[in-house]
């Protein structure tokens, strides 16, 4: 009986150390694939359109979501900077008191950024899809990508792998304290993008007709 728990003890050490080896190796391949961020804007070639990826306006607690003023802040530094002409905010948009591309295009508006320098994109449920609509959907092969540092690493790795040319645009980030849980959650939302690309295929889940943006 002692042998046999030992050994179902060493099997289950086993099953652990490959799952850990596998997130591991995902994450490596995630951050390696996304061919490096920027964090300043004359570090970036301009481009014609940014792509921000939204997120809610609130926090769970009911606070203003840093991660949310971050990404409008730094989508209208690129804007007044010259260094692109439009913005593309996509997100979800679940239900009528839920919308992130709306939330996002008014905060846009507040900060100096044109009504007619914005597209709005309300169906960036996932990552995946922002991106993929980007190219799909709006007609963009070379953009940049602005989000915080640990989300941008997935969402520059999907756009190359799907033939895009993507520079990132780091946004300001909360303290680690605020955003530990998010950056643990983003380290299985890395494995998943790889199982995504190359085991289960996962397409876009809305496509429809095309929408190119008209400069």
């Amino acid at each position: 009986m002692r042998l046999i728990m030992r050994r179902l003890a060493l099997a289950g050490l086993l099953v652990l150390f490959l799952a850990l080896a596998l997130i591991a190796a995902a994450n490596g391949l995630v951050v390696w694939g996304s061919g490096g961020i920027s964090h300043q804007t004359d570090e970036l070639a301009p481009v014609d359109v940014a792509l921000v990826l939204g997120t809610s306006q609130w926090s769970v607690e009911g606070h203003p979501n840093r991660h949310f003023a971050g990404r409008m802040d730094a989508a209208a530094a690129l804007y007044h900077a010259g260094t692109v002409r439009h913005i593309l905010a996509s997100g979800a948009n679940p239900e009528i008191y839920y919308n992130e591309p709306q939330r996002m295009f008014e905060a846009l508006l507040e900060r100096g950024v044109p009504e007619d320098a914005i597209t709005l994109d309300f169906a960036g449920r996932r990552t995946l899809d922002s991106v993929v609509r980007a190219q799909r959907v709006f007609g963009l092969q070379r953009f940049v990508v602005i989000s915080q540092p640990y989300h941008l690493y997935r969402a520059l790795f999907l756009a190359r792998a799907h033939g895009l040319e993507v520079q990132g645009f780091a946004a300001a980030q909360p303290l680690l304290s605020e955003r530990w849980r998010v950056e643990m959650r983003e380290v299985m939302a890395r494995l998943l993008a790889v199982l995504d690309l190359y085991v289960l295929h996962t397409q876009a889940e809305m496509l429809g007709e095309p929408e190119p943006i008209r400069l």
